[in-house]
């Protein structure tokens, strides 16, 4: 899963957080406490590039044939 915001060139990126084992007991428990699953996410900005329509419509097709979100970024 990944949630994304984003502001002019760069877009803050939202991935499931990789837990150590007292982080995520603790999730577990909110998720009891409150009888609702908890979805634990982390920060990552990235420096987004834009794409011409035809490279945009590539992406999105294959988006849409792989059923996730894709975001282009500007290689390190």
């Amino acid at each position: 899963m990944l949630s994304i915001i984003r502001r002019q060139e760069i877009a803050m990126l939202y991935p499931i957080a990789e837990l150590e084992a007292d982080k995520l007991n603790a999730v577990r428990e909110l998720e009891k406490e409150i009888g609702s699953p908890v979805v634990a996410l982390t920060a990552v900005e990235a420096d987004t590039v834009t794409l011409p329509k035809d490279q945009l419509e590539k992406l999105q097709a294959l988006e849409d044939k792989l059923d996730v979100v894709l975001v282009a970024v500007r290689p390190n």
